[in-house]
């Protein structure tokens, strides 16, 4: 039996097949482009082969059914799909833990479309669309924002007025929350203790990034909120920004809500200091000459640090620091430059070993801390996709716990 891990973009769709019983990935791929005439799927085979297929599709209904078109060629019988884990980005204040898709369900998602009007959306056309060509499997919600969902109230709340929480939603949410809890768990492993003894921050820099205050293995604050453009600057998104800021942009060049929002979540961050890049390798590589790549790295290294210090702060004793996602787990150069002269804060790295830890060569789960470190620091390969897997599995097999803590999965 197989169960189907999916992520629906506005324009993309992610997938994976596993193996109910195993829990090890199979087959997976990638659709780019959808709406476009140039579309294209590209399928992925456990001994690294790639297999590209271009082929436009209209929408994520046309997507999904060359995606099994292209499952089939590979002999998977999707039959066998027993369940389908959808990710959803935004679940709001009303979903804390995954969810079996029902009716109420799927018109909560769509309730909190306003508050993720980029994300919800493709979700629910690929669960609509999933409902439709695999009728016989169970399909299985997991939210990005849940686990951030026990962050206290001091943590969550803005200093707004009191009906903009009340009657509006306005919050902070969180995001990568899946990412989160991997690691986190994870990291509690390689610390030898229960999860809810240990005080980790979590750092998950990829093209989006976040950080996260874990106590006792949950989630007491994060750096993005009510959306996923504020915190840590990124690749194309700002980070945090004085608010007044983009009242006074959009009434000096006239800019309509949404002109504003494509400016600070698709045209800012690192793409909008250099003016050409929002790939952390192009702006390392052009630094010595590129005055603008220089100060976007300054810039994104100043924030990793404040966020680190004032969650150490915040937590009081920290156990450990985990670097994960495209950035965390691959640039060695750039975490050597978020934790230097952080010593006095018991943080020390071992170059060597931090060198060595670079995923994409095939390096697993490292710590890269030096012996005499205060606080351990890892870097772990994250792995959202099994998560969704074992959520959903264990939601078919009615062993699912919500409290994620009390959760067995085979990760923790």
């Amino acid at each position: 039996m197989y169960i189907m891990a999916l992520n629906c973009g506005s324009s993309s769709l992610k997938y994976q097949i596993f193996d109910a019983d195993t829990k090890k990935s199979i087959i997976g791929g990638t659709v780019e482009k959808i709406g476009s005439d140039d579309s294209f799927i590209t399928q992925k085979y456990p001994d690294g082969q790639k297999q590209r297929k271009d082929t436009p599709m209209k929408n994520h209904d046309e997507a999904l059914n060359v995606v099994l078109f292209m499952l089939r060629e590979a002999s998977i019988d999707l039959n066998e799909i027993v369940g389908v884990g959808h990710r959803v980005v935004m679940g709001g204040d009303k979903f804390s833990s995954s969810v079996e898709v029902t009716d109420d369900v799927i018109a909560t998602i769509n309730s909190l479309v306003p508050l993720a009007p980029l994300h919800n959306p493709a979700a629910l056309l690929g669960i609509n669309t999933a409902k439709q060509v695999l009728p016989n499997a169970r399909h299985v919600v997991v939210f990005d924002s849940a686990f951030h969902q026990t962050m206290p109230e001091k943590s969550f709340r803005y200093a707004v007025p009191n009906a903009w929480y009340t009657e509006l939603g306005v919050r902070r949410y969180g995001f990568h929350g899946t990412s989160h809890l991997y690691v986190s768990k994870r990291a509690a492993k390689l610390l030898g203790k229960p999860a809810n003894q240990c005080n980790i921050i979590t750092m998950h820099i990829g093209s989006g990034a976040s950080a996260t205050a874990i106590r006792g293995g949950v989630s007491v604050d994060t750096s993005m909120g009510m959306t996923p453009t504020v915190g840590l600057p990124m690749g194309t998104r700002c980070g945090d920004l004085d608010v007044s800021v983009v009242t006074y942009v959009m009434e000096r060049l006239g800019l309509s809500a949404q002109q504003i929002l494509t400016h600070l979540n698709k045209k800012s961050g690192l793409l909008g200091i250099t003016g050409k890049y929002d790939d952390r390798r192009d702006v390392l590589a052009n630094c010595d000459t590129d005055e603008m790549c220089r100060l976007g790295v300054e810039m994104e290294v100043q924030n990793v640090k404040k966020y680190i210090g004032s969650y150490m702060a915040e937590l009081g004793h920290t156990d450990a620091i985990v670097f994960t996602a495209g950035v965390g787990e691959n640039n060695p150069i750039l975490r050597e430059q978020f934790c230097a002269g952080l010593e006095e804060l018991g943080i020390k790295l071992d170059a060597e070993k931090n060198n060595s830890a670079v995923a994409f060569k095939g390096a697993g789960e490292t710590e890269i801390s030096a012996t005499d470190s205060r606080v351990r620091v890892f870097m772990i390969p994250t792995n959202e996709e099994l998560v969704i897997v074992e959520d959903t599995i264990a939601i078919l097999n009615g062993t699912y716990n919500p409290n994620h803590l009390e959760m067995a999965y085979s990760f923790a």
